[in-house]
């Protein structure tokens, strides 16, 4: 490690030598006094002698302290410094990993993986050159700039202070292409990544850039949740599950998972886990009003990683399904009878409610109403007539998909169809996919039954009438309305419920264009207006937990989100990270090294040799 300088203009300040040691070439000039006696000549000699300058000038200590103060000082104005790196970068974007396994410890009560980058690069920051500058960026989920380029100690120690970590995984390409971004108008050459390593292996990204990889390592055993969802099981009561993961390092241990309502424990279970264990939790809860589940998990061990320990979980209430049928389609009214839960419309002693689950009719009138899943009976949509007639000629089904949820379990072989949908002369099944359909059931010469999802929900449409075909006669006839109904509790959010992810809050059901307030973990408020369909999109939700959102003149609405990565939970990190154009980056463990400055170390040595200069001048003068 040789010594550089970054102020080299500043040696001039050596020139100040010149005049210091001149004024001690300067001879004393004595004025002519009568004495009574020659007994001071002697000292008269001492003093001549002493003045002559090489005589003064070796002997003067105060001459060389002075020199040596000097001397220093000029070299710390010159800024040296000890070069630790092959090349030095003057400009370098800094790449801070905040997600959720960044707050692992590898002890209990020790610091969390983001501490640790903290204290690394506050050493940076201290060591720090004049002309040399820093860009903090944050990345998670997505990644955003703490600080411009900058030399400001103060500014950058504050952004590092105020730095947190999310509950979100992590996505090193955004801060990559974050970067890349700032390199657009401020050039540098390397980038510094700092991370516990906990990144995908493979980054879809051209480096334009070199990377400095530095690797902090992982945190101890962990386990956590990484699923939670429900299931509605016949009779309106909830099958819940629970899934559970450990790190690539986690001890043996014992716990217990509960399900919670509030401060209310609903259920709970003893569990055993082992290193590479993945246990899945099944409960089983009685329908009824909607409610936030929370599952929490205990563990009588250490456990390094804390926000994968809950889970939060929106059950929608138990409701019947509101489906509409005219009265003339008597065989789908008769077969929705025989289901439970259901209320089927027209009713006289019912008013209809706003908003359909289920439409089905063979009058485009019917299939206007606002719905979730919408069924054409023998109506081509518009935007298919161009491709698609019919004739009347008996066909059968030639071909359908086995995998669609809607004919799961329905046989169409040997059914009789009058109506003959034939594709138009030069379409084929490619005009039909551009439009955004998929074709469920492929008859003789063209589409029996297709399905197209839009901003408004599931439509599905029978190109038959079915009242012109064996189908009501069949098996497949009770199975395909009970599909229907499946269908429709799915896109109603009434038949399955996944727990939120954290990251952005999306949620609906509130009063178009509606002033909302959002509080949640950590003092978190912001405020956001609904959209004109009364949903709450694009919101920030950067930590798990409950957040609740109050709109004037409505009860507050809780909404939950959880970690759920099993990535995060693994807290496995990689050894390297792979791009597009074949390139790998080998982490290291060892500290990033930073040029280490020395002015600091010269100028209190130049003020110790001040200060001996002092004493030496004021120290008391023996008599003669």
């Amino acid at each position: 490690m040789l010594p550089a300088f970054t102020s080299l203009g500043n040696a001039w300040l050596l020139a100040l030598l010149v005049p210091l040691v001149a004024f001690y070439f300067l001879k004393l000039k004595r004025p002519r006094i009568a004495i009574p006696s020659l007994v001071l000549w002697r000292q008269v000699l001492n003093d001549q002698r002493v003045n002559s300058p090489f005589q003064r000038f070796k002997r003067n200590i105060l001459l060389l302290l002075q020199i040596l103060v000097l001397v220093l000082l000029a070299l710390a104005a010159m800024q040296p410094f000890l070069r630790r790196e092959a090349a030095r970068a003057h400009r370098m974007p800094v790449l801070i990993d905040v997600s959720a396994s960044m707050a692992s410890l590898d002890h209990p009560r020790g610091p969390t993986r983001l501490d640790e980058v903290k204290r690394q690069l506050r050493e940076r920051i201290d060591g720090l050159l004049p002309d040399q500058e820093l860009s903090l960026v944050a990345f998670g989920k997505t990644a955003r700039r703490l600080t411009p380029f900058t030399n400001n100690h103060r500014e950058l120690r504050e952004a590092l202070d105020a730095l947190t970590v999310e509950d979100v995984p992590s996505d090193v390409e955004e801060a990559l292409r974050l970067a890349q971004a700032l390199g657009r108008t401020e050039p540098f050459d390397k980038v510094l990544l700092l991370s516990d390593g906990n990144l995908p292996t493979q980054a879809n990204f051209e480096l334009p850039f070199q990377i400095d990889f530095q690797k902090i390592a992982p945190g101890g055993s962990n386990y956590g949740i990484v699923a939670f969802s429900a299931r509605r099981a016949p009779g309106g009561h909830w099958q819940v599950f629970v899934q559970l993961a450990g790190s690539a390092n986690a001890e043996s241990t014992t716990g217990t998972l509960e399900l919670r309502q509030g401060d209310k424990v609903l259920a709970h279970e003893d569990v055993s886990l082992t290193r590479g264990s993945n246990p899945r939790l099944a409960f089983d809860l009685a329908g009824g009003p909607g409610a936030v589940l929370e599952a929490r998990l205990h563990l009588s061990d250490f456990d390094s990683l804390a926000s994968d320990d809950a889970a939060w979980l929106m059950l929608p209430a138990s409701r019947p399904l509101a489906i509409f049928v005219p009265e003339s389609l008597a065989g789908y009214r008769h077969a929705f009878g025989a289901i439970q839960d259901v209320n089927v419309y027209p009713d006289a002693d019912a008013s209809m409610p706003a908003v359909f689950d289920l439409v089905i009719s063979d009058k485009e009138e019917d299939l206007l109403k606002p719905a979730h899943v919408r069924c054409a009976i023998g109506i081509i949509p518009p935007d298919v007539r161009s491709l698609v007639n019919i004739e009347t000629k008996n066909s059968q089904a030639i071909d359908w998909r086995h995998d669609s949820p809607l004919l799961q379990h329905v046989n169409l072989r040997d059914v009789i169809f009058m109506d003959q949908p034939v594709s138009a002369a030069g379409s084929s099944d490619d005009a039909l996919a551009k439009l955004g359909y998929d074709i469920l059931v492929q008859g003789e010469h063209g589409p029996l039954i297709i399905e197209k999802r839009d901003g408004e929900g599931l439509r599905v449409s029978m190109l038959f009438h079915t009242d012109r075909s064996t189908l009501p006669y069949r098996v497949g006839f009770p199975i395909l309305i009970s599909n229907l109904v499946q269908a429709a509790l799915h896109e109603s959010g009434l038949a399955e419920a996944e727990a939120a992810h954290t990251g952005v809050l999306s949620t609906e059901g509130f009063v178009a264009n509606a002033s909302c307030t959002i509080t949640g973990p950590g003092n978190y408020r912001r405020t956001a207006q609904a959209d004109a369909q009364g949903r709450l999109t694009g919101i920030p939700a950067p930590h798990a937990g409950e957040y609740t959102i109050t709109t004037s003149g409505a009860s507050p609405q809780p909404v939950g989100v959880s970690l759920l990565s099993a990535s995060e939970t693994s807290l496995a990190a990689v050894d390297q990270l792979q791009f597009n154009d074949q390139l790998t980056v080998a982490a290291s463990t060892a500290p990033a090294k930073s040029d280490r400055t020395l002015w600091w170390a010269i100028a209190f040595i130049a003020f110790v040799a001040l200060l001996v200069e002092w004493w030496w001048f004021q120290r008391p003068v023996r008599a003669v």
